[in-house]
């Protein structure tokens, strides 16, 4: 029997189109996609299922509608397939806003609510710099080591740290736009196989988010998580964690920590975890856990299709 653990995508994964076949298949999607639509003022649905691309990869949007279809497909799960989460969950996880999809898969919050902390978490994360003060870098062919080597070195009184150790050999740097690029000439001088900038609006998971991170402790303080159905496996710490204040203090460190994925797909493997379930769009997760735990299963749903073929294999 296999032991799963069910994951929550991040940003990245969302594209124009997604949930739409959900939408059009299950009551219980609709009416996810509904009450975010409501709690936002928003019809975001809209802009998921018809576009624009660029309005729907603004991060205040981008949040939310990654965790509206992550919990689209897990409700159809559960009315259409009589699927219950602690049955057979034995933890979530979430890479990065994807945590807040795994807390309200676990009941730590209610879809309006995670909405409306995902709204306040894009906007206070694209304003706490100024645009192109700020950027990311992909190394890839570098493990964090090399990489906090290298950010070290790049530094120079500037802010520059790991803000995704994604396994594989792929890390995600941030900081001042100037230290980057310095730690990019390092990295390609250090024998990295690539390293280059992202295409992203913000330096995000770096010690530049600290105006975001007060902004979501000011949220988190009158919106606390209830205590989850089934254990988190936290980005910031890569363990387990079930009490909602830890929960709301991780929430907020996260916004300026490393978001720790490998360690975190690590720590599941040693908990017997056998089996990686993506809830939501694309399949970002999926492709990373393959290359940090290959003797895993993994499988994505997504659309009807997926949920129906997941349903049969229970």
């Amino acid at each position: 029997m296999a032991v799963h653990a069910f994951i929550f995508p991040g940003q990245g994964s969302q594209s124009v189109g997604m949930g739409r076949d959900l939408a059009a298949a299950f009551a219980a999607a609709r009416e996810v996609f509904e009450e975010v639509d409501d709690t936002l003022g928003q019809k975001l649905s809209k802009l998921m299922f018809e576009g624009p691309a660029e309005d729907l990869t603004l991060t205040e949007n981008t949040q939310p509608a990654l965790m509206a279809h992550s919990l689209a497909v897990l409700r159809a799960l559960e009315r259409d397939g009589g699927f219950q989460l602690p049955d057979k969950a034995v933890v979530v996880a979430g890479h990065s806003l994807g945590e807040y999809s795994a807390l309200a898969a676990a009941g730590s919050f209610t879809a309006a609510e995670a909405a409306t902390l995902l709204r306040l978490r894009g906007r206070s994360m694209q304003k706490a710099v100024e645009p192109g003060v700020g950027a990311m870098a992909a190394l890839l062919g570098a493990e964090m080591a090399l990489a906090a080597e290298i950010c070290a070195q790049a530094a120079d009184g500037d802010v520059v740290q790991p803000a995704n150790d994604n396994g594989g050999g792929q890390v995600v740097i941030s900081g001042h736009r100037t230290a980057v690029e310095r730690a990019i000439d390092i990295a390609k001088a250090r024998g990295v196989k690539r390293a280059m900038l992202l295409p992203v609006s913000a330096p995000f998971h770096c010690a530049l988010m600290g105006p975001a991170a007060a902004a979501m402790e000011e949220a988190l303080g009158t919106n606390a998580p209830r205590s989850p159905i089934v254990p988190l496996v936290a980005n910031v710490t890569a363990g387990k964690v079930t009490a909602p204040s830890e929960i709301s203090r991780l929430l907020v460190d996260q916004v300026t920590a490393t978001v720790r994925w490998r360690e975190s797909v690590l720590a599941m493997v040693a908990m017997g975890i056998d089996s990686f379930v993506e809830l939501g769009a694309g399949k970002v997760l999926t492709g990373l856990i393959r290359r940090i735990a290959p003797d895993a299963t993994c499988s994505s749903i997504g659309s009807p299709g997926d949920i129906e073929a997941f349903l049969k294999t229970l």
